[in-house]
């Protein structure tokens, strides 16, 4: 895909300091409409509190933050913790915060593979379902940006992969932008077009396969044997056990990777 040139966000310079400790310091960023941004780093490192900054959410104490006149963001967070007794079906969980015509609650739902969820409880909904369920609020907004904060979270390996791919295509159908989360480069390689490995400070930058081979990268995750860099090709889709369904099947009811 050929991308566009426009910048929907940028972060210069910025630097976080809380109760006396340095969580950002000299952190820059940008993310242009139609390429998937994956943010990497250690626990701690500040890959949240770059997100906060981003969204609004928190000031940094130095540097700027711009984003593009009338962007629409869609944020996807790291966790969703919902009572089990609420009584609240993944129409109402989706429809809570806005008013949405039926059509376009079943256009999204359809677009992450789970419109046959809509009237369920939420709490009946797998990790990887309750995930893709996060991901269709996200896109209820129509967004030029997509802020994606650990959005495997409680996925097993087959879900992750199938999620990672469906992000791939949703890049591609919208051309929005995506800063993308993650603890893994590995798993997000073939998808991702540059990556920002992130540990208070901006350790290395670049295409995936550049970056995983940085000497920086590796002394914060080391290197990991016999693992070449991750290349899928889908030609079939996985049910909520993880087991592959029949083609009918998955015209009928969507790919949920459970």
């Amino acid at each position: 895909m050929e991308k566009s040139a426009e910048v929907l966000a940028e972060v210069r310079n910025v630097e976080v300091t809380l109760r006396g400790r340095r969580i950002l310091e000299q952190i820059d960023l940008v993310i242009h409409r139609g390429e998937i941004v994956t943010l990497i780093g250690p626990n701690g490192a500040g890959k949240s509190t770059l997100v906060r900054v981003l969204l609004g959410l928190m000031e940094p104490d130095e540097g700027t933050v711009w984003l593009r006149p009338g962007l629409r963001i869609g944020y996807m967070p790291q966790k969703l913790t919902i009572d089990p007794v609420l009584p609240l079906t993944v129409r109402r969980f989706l429809t809570l915060a806005k008013r949405c015509e039926e059509s376009r609650l079943h256009q999204v739902l359809d677009r992450v593979g789970v419109a046959y969820l809509l009237d369920t409880p939420i709490q009946h909904a797998s990790g990887g379902e309750l995930q893709r369920i996060l991901l269709a609020r996200a896109l209820l907004r129509d967004p030029d940006l997509l802020v994606l904060d650990e959005p495997v979270q409680g996925v097993d390996i087959t879900g992750q992969l199938e999620l990672y791919r469906l992000i791939g295509e949703i890049r591609e159908q919208l051309d929005c932008g995506i800063l993308l989360v993650s603890h893994d480069l590995h798993l997000v390689m073939a998808t991702t077009d540059r990556v920002l490995c992130l540990n208070r400070h901006l350790c290395c930058s670049g295409a995936p396969e550049d970056v995983s081979s940085d000497p920086a990268y590796l002394a914060l995750f080391g290197a990991v044997p016999g693992l070449a860099p991750y290349t899928h090709r889908h030609d079939h889709h996985h049910g909520p056990g993880g087991g592959i369904l029949p083609e009918r099947e998955h015209n009928t009811r969507g790919n949920d990777d459970g």
